[in-house]
């Protein structure tokens, strides 16, 4: 881009400003919802005047040029911050092809009359734009995978609970599949469970696991044999007809783990295991408790 194109651009910056500012809150990409019209104003603002002057720099073709580190750091701060708040990719990269209508539209008619130097400017303007939009859209990703990643992983401690469910029980219901990283939060958990309380049983509960397979059945493994080494003896609970056939047919050795197909089965044996008994009130004692809470 040449000087006089870079001034033609820069006498015109508040025609293109209005200009620019008008096409985003008549777009539909516009989310109102997730940002005000003041807010967008402000970005607009700072990126244009930052634009600008990187289109006087000596190097202005050059996107990765010194003049141009300014810009870099605006469009990672506004495609991370929209990644964040949950635009679309489209949305996200809207914001550079519109302004670039803008300044094609303005180059147009500065150069009316040249339509050999409109046709080289209009070449290298679109060139600069096109790579600071494919920088918008690479760091947008960015900001996604670290989004999933961090949702991710609060689902996985969300989705692991450890319960206590009796003075030195401890319950471990898990749902979906377990893979080796979700294994590691598992183990994680529960350890520190078993330390905190000092329970000497956990029960595994699989029976929100929708299939279990051989890594599946290590996993498991893992993890008992890392509740044995801190002083508590591990329960795998849940075990249905399909999985107890899976298991025999993989030939999967788990002769060594105490298993149950319900919850209720497992809680029944760490009663056993801890000398606790349960026994049911008297008919008389129920009704005397509901009286004295005032049912």
């Amino acid at each position: 881009m040449n000087k006089e194109s870079a001034a033609a651009l820069k006498g015109k910056k508040k025609q293109i400003m209005e200009t620019w500012m008008g096409n985003q809150t008549k777009d539909a990409a516009l989310r109102d919802d997730l940002m005000s019209v003041a807010e967008l104003q402000q970005q607009s603002e700072e990126f244009l005047n930052s634009l600008l002057k990187a289109f006087a720099s000596p190097q202005a073709d050059d996107t990765d040029s010194a003049g141009y580190e300014p810009i870099h750091d605006i469009l990672n701060e506004i495609s991370i911050s929209r990644a964040r708040q949950g635009f679309s990719p489209r949305e996200t990269s809207s914001y550079i092809l519109s302004l670039k209508e803008v300044l094609s539209h303005t180059l147009e008619e500065r150069f009316r009359e040249e339509p050999a130097t409109l046709y080289k400017e209009i070449i290298s303007m679109n060139k600069i734009m096109d790579s600071l939009s494919l920088l918008t859209t690479e760091t947008y990703i960015k900001g996604r995978e670290e989004v999933i990643l961090r949702q991710t992983n609060e689902m996985s401690e969300i989705s692991t609970p450890v319960i206590r469910v009796w003075e030195g029980i401890l319950a471990l219901p898990i749902i979906g599949t377990l893979d080796s990283a979700r294994t590691q939060v598992v183990m994680e958990a529960l350890l520190e469970e078993i330390v905190a309380t000092g329970s000497r049983i956990a029960i595994l509960d699989i029976s929100g696991v929708p299939t279990v397979d051989s890594l599946v059945a290590q996993h498991l493994i893992k993890t008992v044999s890392a509740a044995r080494l801190m002083g508590a003896e591990c329960i795998i609970s849940g075990i249905r007809a399909e999985i107890a056939q899976t298991i025999v047919h993989l030939g999967i050795d788990l002769t060594n783990i105490y298993t149950k197909a319900s919850l209720a089965s497992a809680l029944k044996m760490s009663f056993s295991m801890l000398n606790i008994q349960v026994t049911k009130a008297a008919p008389n004692a129920q009704l005397g408790s509901k009286q004295n809470f005032g049912f």
